[in-house]
């Protein structure tokens, strides 16, 4: 059985909790695209961990952690991962990482911050973890693969081809130190060896395991609204986090995928630039904010403050379409305990006209949020874990934007621990 979780909206929906808890039953947890700029926090016994590149099946020991071909593979980030879960007692994971994943280079993340600097204030909120070069480099054809870095003549004459064109860019357009390709060599040569021994085949695997009935779990990054071809462009990621990418960037066949579980938070939440129709300010959303999770609305992978708002159901609703969700998650439904009246958007004005479907960006600039106003339900709802339970406002709330989004609800995450969890239908 293959099942992909994904990110309904716009990133940081609480996707590694909910993949954290279904590891448990499974037996391989994939990470099919990205890189080290987006963190998943996950609490368990062991405490709590914001895991950047290593799929969020790495605190369980009987999963097998697979880095896919799709991924950006930051070397130095996953050793010092896999170091800070051993530093606390987490047993080294199991990981496998495919030998045609590209690299992330220490220049791709140098020229991240030097675009950004360039653009000022034009910038598109960059991480600046280097994955936008990577992945240009990658359909340039001038990255270098993991298996390319294991020989290392092939390695340094990838990065002389490479070099030739950054080193005229670093030249004229940014006038910043060129690259030296002996000491580049000299370095991921070596950091090559380092995860020689979990370097392999990855397709053959996934397939056989497909063969075999293993439950594989994929964890996409980010969210629908951040692809580069159906999200808000030019305000995304650079890499697809649509589950029907998770075949490409795996190595599945598609045609084992079973279940796309998307996740959505009760209310809004958004770290970097880019329309943000429902968007909060001042003390109201400060507020949420602070509210936010078991650590407020702060990025895990860069301490941003995250911009907050009211549910955006024209967007969820895009985004499970998008997705092909055949199951949604609902996280931090906890966090709106506190409100008298909780508005939820339910359409677009645009140009003086409503609209239901999600706009392209230059629309979406122009659109204003038509909201229905609930009422809060006022009470702390930790540690429930029977629907049935809930305040009757709050399964209001949550009955009412299952209608508006089309797609079934079947968990509510009611706090940041594996258990603090409520299934409504079998998921």
């Amino acid at each position: 059985m293959v099942r992909a979780i994904v990110g309904a909206n716009w990133g940081d929906e609480g996707k590694g909790k909910i993949t954290d808890m279904l590891a448990e039953n499974s037996d391989i947890v994939i990470r099919f695209q990205g890189g080290a700029n987006a963190g998943h926090t996950i609490i368990n016994n062991y405490g709590k961990f914001a895991l950047h590149l290593l799929p969020s099946g790495a605190c369980h020991s009987h999963v097998l952690n697979v880095i896919g071909p799709g991924v950006a593979l930051d070397i130095e980030a996953l050793l010092s991962e896999i170091k800070t879960l051993t530093d606390r007692g987490v047993p080294a994971p199991k990981l496998l990482i495919s030998d045609r994943a590209q690299v992330l280079m220490e220049y791709h993340v140098a020229f991240d911050c030097y675009e950004e600097e360039r653009l000022g204030k034009a910038s598109f909120g960059s991480t600046k973890s280097g994955i936008a070069p990577f992945y240009g480099d990658k359909y340039m054809k001038i990255g270098v693969q993991v298996c390319q870095m294991l020989d290392k003549e092939i390695l340094r004459q990838r990065l002389t081809n490479a070099a030739k064109l950054k080193n005229a860019m670093l030249e004229s357009l940014y006038h910043k130190p060129l690259l030296d390709v002996d000491a580049l060599t000299e370095k991921y040569y070596a950091l090559a060896k380092q995860i020689e021994p979990m370097v392999g085949d990855v397709a053959q695997y996934l397939h056989k395991a497909v063969k075999e009935g293993k439950r594989i779990l994929l964890e996409g990054q980010l969210g629908t609204l951040r692809d580069p071809d159906h999200g808000i462009f030019p305000f995304t990621t650079s890499s697809s986090p649509l589950a029907g990418f998770g075949a490409v960037g795996a190595g599945l066949p598609v045609t084992a995928f079973e279940q796309v579980i998307a996740v959505t938070k009760a209310y809004s939440s958004c770290v970097g630039a880019g329309p943000f129709t429902t968007e909060l300010f001042g003390d109201e959303a400060e507020e949420l904010r602070k509210r936010g999770g078991d650590a407020g609305e702060y990025g895990a992978k860069t301490g941003r403050p995250r911009r907050v708002g009211w549910f955006d159901a024209v967007a969820t609703r895009y985004g499970c379409m998008v997705q092909g969700a055949t199951d949604c998650v609902m996280t931090n439904l906890d966090v709106l305990g506190y409100l008298d009246e909780i508005k939820v958007c339910v359409a677009y004005e645009i140009d003086g006209k409503e609209v239901r479907d999600f706009p392209v960006t230059p629309l979406l600039d122009k659109a204003k949020p038509v909201y229905v106003t609930l009422p809060g339900w006022k009470q702390d709802i930790r540690g429930l874990t029977n629907y049935a339970d809930l305040p009757e406002k709050c399964r209001q709330y949550v009955e009412f934007i299952e209608k508006e989004i089309e797609c079934p609800l079947t968990m509510l995450s009611n706090g940041p621990k594996r258990e603090e969890i409520i299934y409504r239908k079998n998921a």
